[in-house]
């Protein structure tokens, strides 16, 4: 019941955050981001009951479906939105805090040094620009704005804007 209820939450939110949806029935049907989100929660439930071939099945069925790759392990918060979606790989040990947005062709992945702790923490309310790279065990703060095709390395403070490489333009 409870994954029910966060399908919903997701939905709503979409239409709430994208003028061009007109109704929660159409994010539903027609939205890649909540198709994802639907396969995404059905492979994480598993993945945390150490069933790791079909929660890695049923996400990889998701890819095919939608170009979005979320691996299971990782831990995603309340009505992210993902905007368009192609594209988009969110890796194993990533995790994204609630109210979040993320728009195409988005890699939140590991840069191959690290072993245990290998992808990035988004903090809550944060939009990440499309085709941004955001990669290795790093931290991006609270009400974070990363511009598009930027490149983010080192870790990121609450409430800026970046752009490029790790160039804060906003306090």
């Amino acid at each position: 019941m409870r994954l029910l209820k966060e399908l919903y939450e997701d939905a709503k939110n979409i239409k709430m955050k994208d003028p061009a949806c007109k109704t929660i029935l159409e994010a539903i049907i027609l939205y890649p981001g909540f198709h994802i989100l639907i396969f995404y929660r059905i492979s994480h439930f598993l993945y945390r009951y150490r069933l790791y071939f079909l929660a890695r099945l049923i996400s990889q069925i998701g890819r095919f479906f939608t170009g979005i790759e979320i691996h299971p392990g990782a831990k995603i918060g309340r009505r992210l939105f993902i905007d368009h979606g192609m594209g988009i790989i969110i890796g194993e040990t990533a995790t994204i805090g609630n109210d979040c947005t993320i728009y195409h062709d988005v890699t939140l992945g590991g840069t191959g040094k690290d072993k245990n702790k290998r992808h990035p923490d988004i903090g809550d309310n944060v939009m990440i620009g499309a085709g941004t790279k955001v990669l290795g065990p790093i931290k991006i703060g609270n009400n974070v704005k990363i511009g598009a095709n930027s490149t983010i390395l080192k870790e990121v403070p609450k409430n800026v804007t970046v752009v490029g490489y790790n160039r804060v333009i906003q306090h």
